[in-house]
């Protein structure tokens, strides 16, 4: 197993951050290298990098990674990049070439852990199957996520995020009754695959260190990660032939919860306990349905479930959201509104708990970025470094290797490295 000291980078102009020692982050001296691209594979290496692990991206010279240029750009580079690559060093090697692959060896043979999230067979492709790079490092652990896993008769199939919420179950449920289904609104198939991968990671490092081990592969499809959090989907249909169907912002079965009405906008009540219920009917003026004895439970709410959203719906219409939420509150009945970026920007329980950093870019801009989660007490995460220009730690990885500075400069006349 590999233990190193903290990864040697520079923190870049960060404000309001917090910065850890390396005796304060729980994945220090871990290396990761990150061959994925776009989502999944780098919200995994994000991840662990913001809990200290040294993570190294492996970037196609030229482009790099195609999320440098998703969403709203400045200076040319995505400002979602900012976040996803947080905490990385950057090298540009091309692994199509044989030269870049052995490269790659090279640092794979002393990394503690891979991140890879290409179509099946495109790393046994680049004779970098994981057989074989165990073989040079028996403790190394590979993270492998994909649409629809490395076996299975649609192993071979592309298969993005949106096809795998679709798969696992997701997408039929998010819309109205009727109508169209509709996307969540973030690739949130990439993170589920990306959260389910870091907790393959940890397991696979836990049996490795407390077990004596060796390094393992983690198979982590989309879809599976998606039908992971599918709740009681399936047992309903095995147990009854229930066929979930959409609900739209209602929460099917337990009631009453529901995006209600306002005068200025909607807010979410989740009034769903039995006590709560009460406290909510008490709250609107409808003491009468607080205290009939058929909605005492929950099923027996579900059955009236229209009636008691008219009644929640007609009492919110008559308020703006704000009192809705102070009335709410003082019952002690789960409330919300529903959040824009600005109100997450502007909200003081956001900034109370440190998630919303301001970050300087390697261009000297600052930009306000997610903060760290989850937070840990004695040992938490923090950014020490902004992301990377594509390929800026080139020469300090391939130097760290022994390359000499005529072997990089070689390598670079030929487009192996950038």
């Amino acid at each position: 197993m590999v233990r190193r000291g903290e990864p040697k980078i520079e923190a870049a102009g960060l404000h309001n951050v917090r910065m850890n020692t390396p005796q304060a982050t729980p994945l220090a001296g871990l290396r990761v290298i990150e061959m994925g691209q776009l989502i999944a594979g780098p919200f995994a290496g994000k991840t662990l990098g913001d809990f200290g692990a040294e993570v190294i991206k492996i970037e196609p010279p030229g482009a790099g990674d195609p999320l440098r240029n998703w969403r709203l750009l400045r200076h040319g580079t995505s400002v979602w990049w900012q976040v996803q690559s947080r905490n990385k060093r950057s090298l540009a090697l091309d692994l199509r070439a044989a030269e870049g692959q052995d490269i790659a060896r090279r640092l794979i043979a002393e990394a503690d852990v891979l991140i890879e999230n290409f179509k099946p067979g495109t790393l046994e492709g680049w004779g970098l199957a994981p057989e074989r790079l165990q073989a040079l490092n028996p403790g190394l652990i590979v993270l492998r996520i994909s649409g629809y896993g490395q076996t299975g008769p649609y192993r071979d199939r592309p298969g993005f995020g949106v096809v795998g919420e679709a798969m696992g179950g997701l997408r039929h449920l998010t819309a109205e009754p009727g109508r169209v289904p509709v996307r969540v609104g973030v690739s949130i198939g990439d993170t589920l695959a990306a959260l389910h991968g870091v907790i393959g990671v940890l397991l696979a490092l836990h049996h490795r260190t407390a077990h004596g081990g060796a390094g393992q592969v983690i198979d982590v499809a989309l879809h599976e990660a998606v039908f992971n959090c599918m709740e009681s989907l399936i047992p309903e249909y095995s147990a009854f032939g229930a066929v979930r169907e959409p609900a739209g912002s209602a929460l099917p079965g337990i009631a009453p919860s529901n995006a209600y009405p306002c005068q200025d906008g909607w807010v979410l009540v989740a009034g769903n306990g039995d006590s709560i219920f009460k406290r909510l009917m008490t709250a609107i003026g409808r003491d009468d349905l607080g205290a009939a004895p058929d909605l005492a439970d929950n099923a027996g709410r579900v059955a009236r479930v229209a009636e008691i959203d008219t009644a929640i719906g007609q009492w919110t219409q008559q308020r703006s959201v704000q009192a809705v939420l102070d009335a709410l509150t003082a019952a002690r009945v789960p409330a919300g509104k529903v959040y824009t970026a600005r109100d997450i920007a502007e909200d003081p329980h956001y900034q109370a708990r440190d998630m919303l950093l301001a970050q300087t870019t390697r261009d000297g801009d600052t930009l306000t970025v997610p903060g760290i989660v989850p937070k840990l007490s004695a040992t938490p995460g923090g950014v020490r470094a902004s992301a990377p220009h594509l390929g800026e730690d080139t020469d300090a990885v391939l130097r760290e290797l022994g390359l000499s500075a005529g072997q990089i400069a070689a390598l670079r006349q030929r487009g192996i490295v950038q």
